[in-house]
């Protein structure tokens, strides 16, 4: 009878010392678990009735420099025009410009567009030379030559990253966290061949063509800073006010 008084005064104590020890395992891990992702920002709604738009013609004051020759002789699979892009200027107007709402549009979110954007590699050039895409969309990059090449964008607000892409080889996929003007992208494979993408914030961009021509629409009322970049010619910003269903007209020029 002793010994079993004995046994419970010397066995109590321990069993609830590994209930308590247990009751705090089940704690320490419930705190351990990771919090639940927040949940992204509502995107801001703009009233349709209301959108405004702007457009416009970048031009290009002087004579239209002498696209440079680039050789590509060292891989004759290279069969597209030898010509460089850097600065695109005829009849006086400019293209590869990009155009982009850089202030006026505060606090407001924009949804990530599910639209994927295609970069092309066709004659060891990239196409289009100039992008725009918004942070967080798609970037599906295509091979369409006979060769291989290295893509490998040199970003100063990004992760940089450097993928070898042969031949008929399945496209490449990928997303730009942080917006980034004139980001260079390049072919370790191919010195000549660069191209450049630039990441918004918003969905109010535009690249000029040929004619010089942008049109960017859906943009609510309101005062706007408007920014042209070229990768050669530099960055011009024109300030320009909204209304209602307004449509303004911003030209810019750069010379030589």
């Amino acid at each position: 009878m002793k010994a079993k008084k004995l046994l419970t005064i010397y066995c109590l104590p321990a069993m609830l010392g590994l209930a308590l020890l247990a009751g705090c395992g089940k704690k320490e891990s419930a705190e351990e678990q990771p919090a639940a992702p927040a949940t992204a920002p509502a995107a801001t709604p703009i009233d349709p009735a209301t959108a405004a738009a702007i457009i416009g013609v970048v031009k290009f004051d002087g004579p239209a420099p002498k696209a440079a020759v680039i050789d590509m002789s060292q891989d004759p699979a290279c069969k597209g025009s030898n010509t460089a892009e850097n600065v695109m200027a005829s009849g006086g107007h400019l293209a590869n410009v990009f155009v982009y709402v850089k202030d006026g549009l505060g606090s407001r979110t924009f949804e990530v567009p599910k639209e994927t954007i295609t970069l092309d590699q066709s004659g060891c050039k990239y196409h289009p030379h100039v992008l725009g895409v918004v942070a967080g969309q798609t970037v599906k990059i295509v091979n369409s030559d006979p060769t291989t090449h290295n893509i490998h964008p040199t970003p100063k607000d990004n992760r940089e990253w450097n993928e070898s892409q042969p031949p008929q080889a399945a496209p490449i996929e990928k997303t730009f966290a942080r917006e980034e003007i004139m980001l260079p992208v390049k072919c370790n494979q191919h010195p000549w061949m660069r191209m450049f993408v630039n990441v918004t914030k918003n969905p109010f961009y535009a690249v000029t063509g040929p004619d010089g021509k942008f049109e960017i629409k859906g943009l609510p009322p309101g005062d706007y800073t408007i920014a042209f970049v070229h990768e050669k010619l530099g960055e011009q910003e024109m300030k320009v006010t909204l209304a209602a269903k307004d449509t303004k007209t911003v030209d810019a020029t750069f010379k030589p």
